[in-house]
């Protein structure tokens, strides 16, 4: 039996572990890998940390995403040298662009084997450009920089949290040399109390920046006797704070399920993308000032609503606390970097108590109270839409799993029509389950995975997905971690790519073409592919046997798969179509009938 001997380079790694742990990382995601070694036995050895172990690179870049994303605290990720590191890339550049904290860590070769063919060995310098925070390659480990360790520890850690740019991902690039096995010494010391080496003193764009961005409350009290919106996405601040706001100034909040704020109150919209498209109602439901907080949403038709109000004169204003620019069709006067949150707190307290209290008392006349009557009256027409179906639809799976789950669960939206159908057709609820979705980048990718990093930092989640997006990312499959995770994917099946049939590509492309490029129909079966890595199955094809297989999935506690075989996608086109015309005639009535 070797003994391992006292390592510097077992010291350091050990360093770095005690010092995330110090700064609230609680979680790590580790690949097998030679050249890591170091850093995943410093891992695996503290016992305050959940390490958790992925065969595929891509697959753990997304799941420390997940816990990220649930989170609000970077996990760890391990890789080794190479193209293990490339791997990471998509799930960096989510970060990135979602500003989800994340702590990379990639192995790599010491200088001496760059340059002269050594295996494993790429240039992974500034390897993920300009998607990090934060990147620090602070070469061999070397007792003479043992002082340096924990600080470089605790910045990486502080940068994915409180950079000026916002939370996002970090890469420490670490060069480690032969012997890779070895014991640890005595650490550097660190602070007094285990506080971490280095610590933010306040969180950006808090109410302590209020003076900064008061001016920017006034065109919107001036306006506060019109007609005015604010448009919730993900990241638009505390419910209760962008709510208060809405009521203090008699403006409809259009709710997408990702900002938390579609809840069973007065003054909510749900739907509003039904609504919309149709152009009677949209011209009934024209703002003179729309105020967007958070991140956009998915719907084109939202995006082309608020298009054309500024283009009639409406103003445009947007709450951003990381100044990211959320706005591609560069309709906003000005943008506001301030907290969302403290941002609506303000204009509660800027709004004269007379005024909303006035408001109130005449709700089904006021500006507020058409916006929630044609909501109801599309709301009820859903309703009785996926009642009259024989069957699961793509809007009745997405309202359905909405309205069923329980607050304590997690609902990991794919793009493409998932993400969709969530912000099209879920329902408002006192309380709603938390809905999260990879719209950074948006792309398909690692959503199974970011489910299961869900999972694991807060328990039970479920993943609605296509049969594209779960195949993409089917190595999430793969267990080498016996541990049970509380995770059930929905696939939605329709057999290839349903978001395509809504495109013109589809009208203007010949049939073969059209699906040898964009329908991609599967030729895997997704109940046997997932049968073949071990996870159990169960088919769904009504709303009874849906809600069954949750209730068990769920009760389970384990990762398993729930296949929904839905419409074809021509047919679910059509579907769609015809759900909107249903919803926009029931609102449209409403509205004349004074509702």
């Amino acid at each position: 039996m070797i003994v391992a001997r006292r390592s510097v380079q077992a010291t350091f790694c050990a360093t770095l572990v005690d010092e995330w742990v110090r700064a609230g990382v609680r979680h790590a995601v580790v690949c097998p890998g030679s050249r890591s070694t170091p850093l995943a036995l410093a891992l695996a050895a503290d016992g305050r940390l959940q390490v958790t172990v992925r065969l595929d690179e891509r697959s753990a870049g997304f799941s420390a995403l997940g816990i990220g994303l649930a989170s609000g605290q970077p996990a760890v990720v391990c890789v080794t040298s190479g193209t293990a590191a490339a791997e990471l890339h998509p799930a960096v550049v989510e970060a990135h662009h979602a500003h989800v904290p994340l702590l990379v860590c990639t192995a790599d070769r010491p200088p001496e084997l760059h340059h002269v063919g050594a295996p494993q060995t790429i240039d992974q310098t500034r390897l993920y450009g300009p998607a990090v925070r934060w990147w620090a390659d602070p070469g061999v480990p070397d007792p003479a920089t043992a002082g340096t360790w924990r600080s470089l520890a605790a910045r990486a850690v502080a940068e994915t949290l409180g950079n000026p740019a916002g939370p996002g991902p970090v890469q420490l690039n670490l060069a480690l040399r032969d012997p890779l096995v070895g014991e640890p010494g005595e650490l550097p010391p660190g602070r007094p109390g285990g506080a971490p080496w280095h610590r933010l003193a306040a969180p950006a764009g808090g109410d302590g920046d209020r003076p900064r961005w008061r001016h920017a409350l006034a065109p919107v009290l001036e306006a506060a006797a019109g007609r005015g919106l604010l448009v919730a996405g993900a990241g638009a601040g505390h419910p209760e704070a962008v709510l208060a706001a809405g009521e203090a100034l008699g403006w409809p909040v259009l709710a997408d399920p990702r900002s938390g704020c579609r809840l069973a109150r007065p003054g909510v919209v749900a739907h509003a993308d039904a609504l919309l498209r149709d152009p009677e109602l949209a011209g009934q439901l024209q703002p003179e000032v729309v105020v967007t907080l958070g991140r956009p949403w998915a719907s084109k038709v939202l995006a082309g609503f608020v298009a054309g109000a500024a283009g009639a004169g409406a103003t445009v204003m947007a709450v951003d606390p990381h100044a990211a620019w959320l706005d591609p069709d560069r309709l906003a006067a000005s943008t506001v970097v301030a907290d969302p949150s403290a941002w609506c707190r303000a204009l509660v307290e800027a709004v004269p108590a007379a005024a909303t209290a006035h408001r109130a008392e005449d709700a089904p006349a006021t500006w507020s109270g058409r916006w929630g009557a044609a909501d109801a009256a599309a709301a009820d027409a859903l309703r009785r839409w996926c009642a009259e179906q024989p069957g699961l639809t793509e809007p009745c799976l997405a309202r359905l799993l909405v309205q069923t789950l329980p607050p304590s669960a997690t609902l990991v939206a794919a793009s493409s029509m998932p993400v969709r159908d969530v912000e099209w057709y879920a329902p408002a609820r006192a309380r709603p389950p938390r809905v999260v979705a990879n719209r950074g980048a948006n792309g398909i990718d690692g959503v199974v995975s970011t489910a299961i990093g869900v999972a694991l930092a807060c328990g039970p989640s479920v993943a609605l997905v296509g049969d594209l997006a779960f195949l993409h990312d089917l190595s999430a499959l793969v267990r080498v971690d016996p541990r049970p995770v509380a995770c059930t994917v929905v696939v939605a099946d329709n057999g290839g790519g349903g978001i395509f049939s809504f495109l013109p590509q589809a009208q203007l492309l010949d049939q073969a073409r059209f699906e040898t490029l964009f329908g991609t129909a599967p030729l895997v079966d997704v109940a046997e592919a997932a049968g073949g890595l071990g996870i159990p199955t169960t088919e769904v094809g009504d709303a009874a046997t849906l809600v069954e297989g949750l209730r068990t999935a769920l009760g389970c506690g384990r990762l398993s798969v729930l296949r929904a075989r839905l419409p074809d996608r021509g047919t679910n086109a059509s579907l769609h179509d015809d759900l909107h015309r249903a919803m926009a005639a029931a609102a449209r009535s409403a509205l004349a009938s004074g509702g």
